[in-house]
């Protein structure tokens, strides 16, 4: 038995197990398993290939996408670049080689909501998963600036900065923290949403609850508003394709 897989921490309530069991039952695709692996330290990461039986990949989500990177014979060139790792794969020779499908699955997911006014973006949050969008939305050609709750070199707002006019100018505004994860569903990002107007998209990578309050109420301003779950979809097909069992 050939096995798959997705290592975080608290995952319990994971997308990515449900989906590939579904996918594996209507694709009759047998002889491949797909488990969570929750880990409470990034230096258990050795012992899950080392003791785990036909493993092939993992997919890696919070906390880990930048913390595994160590742990990793190799890069490809976009997970380099973005410098965050969502995807595993164990090559016949045992090499353990990092990609990154968010930024695939992010910018295939926005494409039919761009407009030619949608030139500048707003990525809040600073983790492993606000890399792949900024990689994504810079290979667009769409400005971005991170906000973040203090400054850095990186970060030009933090959310006490933020006006409504600052809001105004940039139409696209990325959500990638967990805030109005579910349980904690009336949690959203401290933001002026009344300077979101209907030529605003918001994205939020969070898929459950399926509307959080931030896209609530965004939406409430006439933005289009979007969730993660195409995003996930997208980037568990494509990671799909990259372990490619039969090769």
């Amino acid at each position: 038995m050939l096995k798959l897989g997705l290592l975080g921490k608290n995952i319990s309530y994971s997308f990515s197990r449900n989906y590939f069991k579904n996918k594996f039952e209507k694709e009759n695709i047998s002889g491949v398993s797909y488990e969570n692996f929750d880990i409470e330290h990034i230096s258990s990461f050795p012992e899950i290939i080392n003791n785990t039986e036909g493993i092939k990949g993992l997919n890696v989500t919070i906390p880990y996408k930048e913390d595994v990177i160590p742990y990793l014979d190799k890069l490809n060139k976009k997970a380099k670049e973005i410098g965050a790792v969502n995807t595993i794969k164990l090559t016949k020779k045992g090499k353990l080689v990092g990609y990154n499908t968010d930024c695939y699955g992010f910018i295939n997911s926005l494409k039919p909501l761009l407009k030619k006014h949608h030139k500048k973006a707003l990525i809040l949050g600073t983790g492993g998963a606000s890399k792949a969008i900024l990689y994504a939305l810079k290979n667009k050609g769409i400005k971005y600036h991170y906000v973040s709750r203090t400054t850095s070199k990186k970060v030009k707002y933090t959310y006490e900065d933020l006006t409504e006019k600052i809001i105004s100018k940039y139409q696209i505004i990325v959500n990638c923290t967990p805030l109005g994860t579910y349980p904690n569903i009336e949690d959203h990002p401290d933001i002026p949403y009344d300077g979101i107007t209907k030529k605003h998209i918001l994205f939020d990578l969070v898929y459950n609850p399926e509307e959080t309050e931030f896209l609530r109420l965004g939406k409430l301003k006439g933005a289009k508003t979007m969730n993660g779950l195409k995003m996930l979809k997208l980037q568990a097909e494509k990671a799909w394709s990259i372990w490619n069992l039969n090769k």
